[in-house]
């Protein structure tokens, strides 16, 4: 579990300004947030001085960082300031990565992203960290095989935040975000159908299906049926004609976009985003060395309930026959050891800089010295057909 305390001193946590802009932008006061397991105190990250620059300002690559969710408890999970070798499954902007090189001198990471704007970003860093960064253009489901490729297997860890980034929710262009009318695109790789194909092209009860297993739209059916209906007079191919669209038969909540539930339905279809995080994990569970630790990161509850399955089932902390996970036999050892009992969430000082991070949730587990299993787990988290 995640434990909070009044840090000792304001020098101890002086150079550790990134991890925590989020609290100085909210007015509040530093805190130090621990990791605990088995009633061990481990050491505290934010007494640590691990990196050297100040919010809001350029750092020494001359770019201003990228802070991204939960960094200081992602940091302390991954040991990264004990040293070694690291995968980074998400690069985005780089807001990990840049934590990680900063937490200690000697670390090496492993950038991976499929979305080639994020790697064309990276290559400033790239060149800032003196051959301590590798950013290969793949996805995260083979990350196993990047590492490998890449010389750097086994890792000490792999860190994943799942779902799109701000920086692509941030670009009309690409189609991700009905807040400002752009292409209804979609697509992390820009390459392959798009969400106006999958729109436009989508027999009705399928496009139904996709809309409630991935949106958890109530109202699949109606939207749906209100597309094919719309499409016959030509193709849908803005965001805001979706969300126009969706809105008409969809009664928002307060503070949420009617179309929210349906955008994110697309955007997890045609990048097949559950499929690669099942992928991930076993990936990952391959590729970390004894005592390696994973830390995923998700922002809803489909990604949410596939890590949380994976970890209990991993850990060995359920009983065999979850409808998701093949019976195991009661020979084989845990491959994983959990860290935290359950998820962590941002604190308030976080919440009040950065309202994205709301809904993060973030699971730890550390590898065992157990060879991984040879049997695939099913942990697509969809739900079964339904809506209306």
């Amino acid at each position: 579990m995640l434990g909070i305390r009044p840090a000792t001193g304001a020098g101890q946590v002086a150079d550790y300004d990134t991890a925590r802009s989020s609290i100085a932008a909210a007015g509040g006061k530093a805190h130090e947030r621990t990791l605990t397991r088995g009633g061990v105190r481990p050491t505290a990250l934010w007494s640590h001085g691990v990196l050297s620059h100040v919010p809001g300002r350029p750092d020494a690559t001359g770019a201003v960082p990228h802070v991204p969710v939960l960094l200081a408890e992602v940091l302390e999970a991954l040991n990264a300031q004990s040293g070694g070798t690291f995968l980074d499954g998400t690069f985005g902007a780089g807001g990990y990565t840049r934590g990680i090189l900063g937490a200690n001198r000697q670390n090496r990471v492993v950038g991976v992203d499929r979305d080639p704007d994020a790697i064309a970003a990276g290559e400033t860093l790239v060149a800032w960290a003196r051959g301590r960064l590798q950013l290969c253009p793949g996805r995260f489901g083979d990350l196993d095989r990047i590492a490998e490729t890449c010389g750097a297997a086994p890792l000490d860890g792999v860190v994943l935040d799942i779902g799109v980034s701000s920086m692509q929710l941030d670009q009309a262009e690409r189609g991700f975000s009905f807040r400002t009318d752009g292409p209804l695109d979609m697509r992390m790789e820009r390459s392959g159908p798009s969400a106006a194909d999958l729109v436009n092209e989508t027999e009705e009860g399928a496009l139904a299906d996709i809309i409630y297993q991935y949106g958890e739209e109530r109202r699949s059916r109606a939207i749906a049926r209100a597309i094919v209906e719309r499409r016959r007079r030509g193709r849908i191919e803005t965001t805001g004609e979706l969300a126009d669209l969706v809105a008409k038969h969809v009664r928002g909540e307060p503070g949420v976009n009617p179309a929210t539930r349906t955008f994110q339905a697309l955007r997890i279809a045609v990048n097949d985003e559950l499929g690669q995080l099942t992928a991930a994990l076993e990936a990952a569970e391959r590729v970390l060395k004894p005592g390696a630790r994973l830390a995923i990161v998700t922002f809803h509850s489909l990604e949410d309930r596939i890590v949380k399955q994976f970890m209990q089932e991993r850990t060995r902390r359920v009983p065999r026959g979850s409808r998701h996970v093949p019976d195991l036999t009661h020979s084989e050892p845990a491959t994983f050891t959990a860290i935290t009992k359950g998820p962590i969430a941002a604190g308030a000082e976080e919440l009040a800089a950065n309202p994205r991070a709301r809904s993060a949730k973030l699971r730890v587990a550390e590898r065992t010295d157990s060879p991984a299993p040879t049997v695939s787990t099913d942990v697509s988290g969809k739900s079964r057909r339904g809506g209306r």
